[in-house]
């Protein structure tokens, strides 16, 4: 895997993490970042402070916003936000050919049919990542968990060569990064997307963590509606999601996850920056009214949060 070129795009919370520890392990990790960000890493490299593997600082072989400099990648670990896609893809096409792979780690359900339609070359896999991350505001990255699973797999009309899972996982797990292969990729998209559109919109309308969220009694309620609302819909549109998703992801909340965790919509729009609400609760509500359902709590907090996003948004420019 050393002879592999391998870029991380997007080194936030995620990929930040991801980038870390592939340059631990390896010598050709490259990373592709922009502004602030890209000279903090050049001049300092990127500090992974992490609750399961401790505190280390790694430099790539390359750190540019320029793709055409780094040359073509074996793979490609795309880690950004929905809204950056369009451009950031279209920055990236330099370092792709057709034998490139592809692995995208976005929220939302439908980023591996947008890629495959804005770059038209190269292997896109279906993929997700669970973990608890962030950026600090020295871009450095916290790793609050005592985990960070990786899922791959092929969606329907979609596959490669099997041979590219495999691969894909012995360069993540060489690294210490947890790879599940998954033969229906779809309904494990589709798993954690229902817990984003549960668990991100009420941190985010409350502004609160884990911790908080167990200790309110109404925001428990509401966390319970969104997640039968959002699993409702997955069944409307025969996902094979469990049949006791619901509760599987109502305990993980309430007796699993860490009290000092929250989402990253709860933190982007409390800081006004452009954030994934249409990911979590708009996209959700179109697949609602396709199925001709009524998703009432989820329409409510998707009301509430564009006016405080717009808000927050407003002050903060």
């Amino acid at each position: 895997m050393n002879n592999k070129k391998v870029c991380v795009v997007g080194l936030g919370g995620v990929g930040g993490y991801l980038g870390c520890m592939l340059a631990q392990h390896y010598d050709n990790i490259y990373f592709f970042a922009r502004g602030e960000r890209l000279e903090s890493i050049k001049k300092n490299g990127l500090l992974l402070h992490s609750d399961a593997f401790g505190e280390f600082t790694t430099h790539p072989a390359k750190a540019s916003n320029k793709a055409d400099e780094m040359g073509v990648m074996d793979y490609i670990i795309l880690s950004v936000k929905n809204f950056s896609l369009e451009q950031v893809c279209n920055e990236i096409s330099p370092m792709i050919d057709r034998h490139t792979v592809i692995i995208p780690l976005l929220n939302g359900v439908s980023a591996s049919g947008k890629i495959r339609n804005l770059i038209g070359k190269g292997r896109v896999l279906d993929g997700l990542i669970y973990i608890t991350s962030g950026a600090n505001k020295d871009f450095s990255i916290h790793h609050t968990s005592s985990y960070g699973v990786v899922h791959i797999g092929y969606e329907r009309g979609n596959q490669y060569d099997e041979n590219i899972l495999s691969e894909v996982q012995k360069l993540l797990q060489s690294a210490n990064i947890t790879c599940v292969i998954e033969s229906d990729i779809e309904s494990a998209i589709w798993t954690k997307y229902i817990l984003n559109c549960a668990y991100n919109v009420v941190t985010a309308y409350y502004k609160a963590t884990t911790g908080d969220i167990r200790k309110n009694k109404i925001a428990i309620m509401q966390l319970k509606s969104l997640l039968e609302e959002a699993c409702s819909v997955a069944r409307k549109l025969k996902i094979n999601i469990a049949s006791d998703l619901e509760d599987v992801h109502f305990k993980h909340i309430l007796q699993k996850q860490s009290e000092s965790a929250t989402s990253s919509l709860n933190r982007d729009i409390t800081f006004g920056r452009q954030n994934e609400l249409e990911i979590f609760s708009g996209q959700l509500l179109e697949s609602a009214s396709i199925c001709q359902l009524k998703i009432p709590m989820t329409q409510f907090f998707y009301e509430e949060l564009k006016k405080v996003s717009q808000f927050n948004k407003y002050f903060s420019s």
